[in-house]
Formats: structure tokens, sequence, C-alpha cells
């Protein structure tokens, strides 16, 4: 009687072999699972702030207003021509429509990723019909070769699927998030920068018109002079220097409306290229309203780090920066993919799905990498170091704000206190006129007095128009500075 052996395995115990390859696995998902948090926790740098804006008078620190829309902004100057012209840039200006484009891509790039969270499903047939070589290598001596004809019918059905035991696709996604993010800030902050540069140019334009207004009135004024010297060099009473003085002056005044004119062509192409307009078939006529400039309430240093979308553009690529740590970090552990296919296969078409015809494959394929020469630590090492970059590049951003609007704060005071004065200079200017052309139809003093008089209220006029125009600009920068109009924190909504 032959004895057969038996092995009897102790209660409550795996086979050697199992134990062992449950072990391996065990380990393997620990150190699969100890390696999903590959990013690290990402803190909001907290640079320092001052607790208020160093302010004169008038300047108060004042509350933002929640109720007003933070992108109308220019509608407070009350000019319902740059209203026109605003909404005419926001509509055609192709670097908007860059931004727009950009900010797309990006969203769509967060779309590409978060589909590779889910399993990957594709749908092949093939169809051949195909002859076998009989003088293929031989797999049997035994069993000679033979050359066939025949017909193949395939249907397979695949899935793929890339388990995200690293982390390396959900930090994919958080930095695409987080550039789609920056991408709409980019957007918002391009709309800023659009909208302060067409009312910049605009003013600019609207100080020239002031400042042919002055010399228009000082051309007339001038003329009238000139008459009169014309006329009392007629009768005798003067020399023919007083008129040559006169038509000196004169001729002066005419050539600045020329270079005026000029400056403003500019400004009006200028604008015409923001709006989208072809700079020939585009002008704006002249205006002399007085545009008054807005009260714009300062509110605190911190709200600039919530309003202003340079700012919060700088904060996501640092957010960005370091999710892509964590892509990195990735590269560290296996790479697992579960790939099972199922499908049908058969030589005769009627017999395509049958039960016979069936074929299946089940299967997880791992990737780890054991050498690279340092290349993963040192993808690390960049990504680390691109974060200190973005982080860098936060703090230049808030610092810069915090000095243009303390710079915006400084020059609108200086310039409200000149414009000020510069009303009182023109009085001065006029009465001093007015004297020295009694004291030249008195015969008690020279020409030369009154051309000097002209001069001076001409040159204080123009000064006083062109300061009312710094103050526009000034307001303007300030608008841009504090990052647009007033209203609560709120998410970027998608389009």
């Amino acid at each position: 009687m032959t004895r057969r052996a038996v092995r009897v395995d102790r209660p409550g115990l795996v086979s050697t072999p199992w134990r062992a390859a449950s072990i391996a696995i065990s380990a393997a998902v620990l150190l699969l699972v100890g390696g999903c948090k590959t990013a690290p926790v990402y803190n909001k740098p907290q640079p320092d702030m001052p607790v208020s804006w160093q302010i004169d008078a008038p300047w108060r620190t004042g509350s933002p207003s929640d109720s007003v829309p933070k992108g109308n902004w220019w509608t407070r100057f009350g000019d319902a021509q740059l209203d026109t012209l605003q909404q005419q840039a926001l509509a055609g200006n192709q670097t908007l429509a860059a931004a727009s484009a950009r900010l797309a891509q990006s969203r769509a790039l967060v779309d590409q990723n978060l589909a590779a969270t889910f399993p990957q499903l594709a749908l092949g047939t093939r169809v051949a019909r195909q002859k076998i070589s009989q003088n293929r290598p031989l797999t049997n001596y035994n069993s000679p070769n033979f050359s066939t004809v025949q017909n193949d019918f395939a249907l397979n059905l695949s899935v793929s699927y890339e388990a995200d035991l690293s982390g390396r696709i959900q930090n994919a996604t958080d930095v695409a998030r987080a550039s789609a993010e920056q991408s709409a800030a980019d957007l918002e902050n391009t709309k800023l920068l659009l909208t302060a540069d067409l009312a910049t140019n605009y003013f600019n334009l609207r100080a020239l018109d002031a400042e042919v207004d002055v010399l228009r009135r000082s051309i007339a004024l001038q003329r009238r002079a000139l008459e009169l010297a014309t006329a009392r060099h007629d009768l005798g009473a003067t020399s023919g220097l007083d008129v040559a003085q006169q038509q000196a002056l004169l001729d002066n005044t005419l050539t600045q409306v020329d270079v005026v004119r000029r400056l403003r062509g500019q400004y009006e192409h200028a604008i015409a290229t923001i709006t989208g307009t072809p700079a020939p078939s585009f002008s704006l006529p002249p205006s002399t309203q007085v545009i008054a400039a807005p009260a714009i309430p300062l509110g605190v240093p911190s709200d600039v780090l919530e309003r202003r979308p340079d700012v919060a553009s700088a904060e996501r690529a640092m957010a960005a920066a370091n999710a892509q740590i964590g892509v990195a970090n990735a590269a560290f552990y296996p790479s697992v993919i579960i790939g099972p296919q199922l499908g049908l296969d058969t030589r005769l078409l009627p017999n395509l799905f049958n039960a016979s015809s069936l074929l299946w494959s089940l299967g997880v394929s791992a990737t780890q990498t054991l050498f690279d020469g340092g290349r993963i630590k040192a993808n690390v090492d960049f990504a680390r170091a691109g974060y200190d970059v973005t982080t860098a590049n936060y703090r230049r951003v808030v610092l810069t704000a915090m000095q243009e609007v303390e710079d915006g704060i400084t020059s609108l005071t200086a310039l409200e206190r000149a414009y000020d004065q510069a009303q009182v200079a023109i009085a001065s200017a006029n009465r001093v006129l007015d004297l020295a052309n009694s004291r030249y139809e008195g015969g008690v003093s020279t020409y030369l007095d009154v051309i000097t008089a002209q001069q001076g209220v001409l040159n204080i006029e123009r000064q006083s128009a062109q300061l009312l125009g710094q103050r526009l600009l000034t307001s303007v920068f300030l608008v841009k500075a504090l990052g647009g109009d007033w209203q609560g924190p709120a998410k970027l909504a998608r389009n």
C-alpha cells in the first residue's frame, strides 16, 4: 500500500508561501498609502501689514461699500463718454480677449486632470483576413507548420485605471485648479489695467482740451491787445516795438496750439486701439466739461490683499507651486495601473458572440524606480525652489501694492492743495494784467509790462488745467492701486 504524504496546517495559520505573499502585499500597501500626501501643507504667507495708511487732511479712513460693483469704478467720475468707451473696450479689446482665452484653457486643463481620476474605457475592433507562413520557425519539431488562410474577427473592451496611491493625480489636479484660479485673477487684473489705461488716456486728452481752451481764450485776448497796440501806433502814441512784441507773443501762442493738438491726437489714437477701433476711423470731439475726481474710501492696508487681483494671482501661483512639489514627490512611489480586458475573437463571424469566442484578462502593473541618478530628487528640489520664487514674488507684489497706495494718497493731497493755490494765483495774475493795461494806457509803463502780465496769466491758467488733469490721473492710479471699486470678497464666478 502506497502511503500518501498529507500536509496539515496549524489552525489559524496560513501556509508559508501565502503568508509571505500576504506580508509582501501588506507592506507594499502600507508603503503606498504612506505616500498619499506628497505635497507640503499649504499655508499662505502672512506679510507684515501696517494697521493704517499715512494720511493727511482731507483724507479719512473709509469703510468699503459692499453694494458697489467692483468692476465699474469709472462711473464714479460721472462722465457718460468715458462710460461708453469703457464698455467698448471691455467688448472689443484684444488683450482682454486673449486673457479670456487663457482662462478657458486653464479651466479645460482642470477638466483634463479631473478625468484622470476616473477609469478610461476603450472599445476596439479588428477585421482581417490573413495568411500564415508555412516556413515560420517551428515551436515543436514533431509538429510541422502549415500555411493557412483565415479570417480574424475581434471585439475588445479594455479598461485602464491608475490607482492614485501616491497622490500624483490629485496634486496635478490641485496644480491645474490653482492655475485656473490664477488665470481668473489675471483676467480681472487685465480688466483693471485695461480700464485704468483707457481712463488715463481719456483724462490726458480732456486735460489737453482744457489747455486748448485756455490757449484760445488767451489768443482772443492777445488779438485784442494787438489791435490796441496797432491803433496806438497808428496814432503815433507808441513805437512799432509794442506792435512787434505783441505779434511775437500771439505767434508763440498759436504755435503752442498746434503742439497741444499733436499730443491730443496721440491720446485719441491710443483710446481707439484700446477700444478695438482702427485709429483712422475714430475721433472724440473736444469737451471742456469739468470732471470732478470722486471721493475714494481707503479702508485699511490689509484690504489690499483681498481686493487687488495681482495679489490674488501671486497667491494662487504659490498654491500651484506648492502642489507641484507633491507631483514631483509622487515619482518616488510606484505607479500602479489596473488594466482588465474583455473581448471576443473568432475566425467565423457567426460564432463571434458564442461563449467559446470569449477572452479576458485581469492584471495589475506596477512600476517602481530603483535608480535614476538623482533625477527625481532634482525635480523635487526644482519644485521647492519654484515655490520659493513664487513666495518672494508674492511678498514683492504686496510691498509694491502698499507703495502704490501711499504714492496715490500723497500725490492727491499735494495736487489738491496745489490746485486750490493755482486758483488764487489766477486771480492775482488777472489783477496784475488789469493794472499793467491801465498803466500802459495811462503812459506810466511800457508795453513790456503788459506782455509779461499776459504771459503770466496764460502760464498759470495752463498750469491750473494741467493740475486738474493730474488730479484725475492720480485718482485713477489710486483706484487701480486699491484694486478697483469696493465690494465684499467673493469668489470669481465661472462663465
